[in-house]
């Protein structure tokens, strides 16, 4: 861990708007998961989750119920309610496709990849827009920075997993 801290550090502006652009970011994915959530008539927590097993499922890495709860910050238990009414409304199976029949794998149904396909061709325009005309050198040195800011922000929830040190925190 780094010796900095951030409540007394001078901020440098750029340093400042990078921030500033990461917090606009996530309040407008996290807007684009309401506009999902009511575009498919679920829950927010639902839509969140589904979002997370369709994109895990499409890069070719689908999620058991345990990292899916780590994903979305809920207990296994509150996941397991929310996979049933996932389940029972058409939009998730679960299927036992590893070799050890405990693990159970997350996959969106047909339909609803075709609901969220159809959400991502309506409200993703301007996304795949700008993305498609970022030259390769801007992605990839965005990529690598975002990459680093990531990895921060999991140490520091593993961190905070673990609890506050003696006189440290509430």
């Amino acid at each position: 861990m780094a010796d900095v801290d951030p409540l007394s550090e001078r901020w440098a502006p750029a340093q400042i708007e990078v921030m500033q652009r990461l917090r606009d970011w996530a309040i407008g994915f996290g807007e684009l998961h309401r506009h999902l959530a009511g575009w498919m008539r679920l829950p927010v927590s639902d839509a969140h989750a589904l979002g997370q097993i369709t994109w895990a499922a499409e890069a070719g890495t689908p999620l058991s119920p345990a990292e899916l709860s780590r994903r979305i910050g809920m207990t296994t238990g509150a996941t397991a309610i929310l996979l049933n009414r996932l389940e029972d409304a058409g939009h998730v199976r679960r299927s036992r496709e590893s070799s050890d029949r405990r693990r159970v794998t997350l996959r969106p149904t047909p339909a609803a990849r075709e609901q969220a396909r159809r959400f991502l061709a309506f409200a993703g325009t301007e996304i795949a827009a700008t993305l498609r005309a970022a030259e390769p050198e801007e992605l990839r040195v965005v990529t690598a920075f975002l990459t680093k800011i990531a990895e921060a922000t999991g140490d520091a929830n593993r961190r905070l997993g673990q609890g506050p040190a003696s006189g440290e925190g509430p």
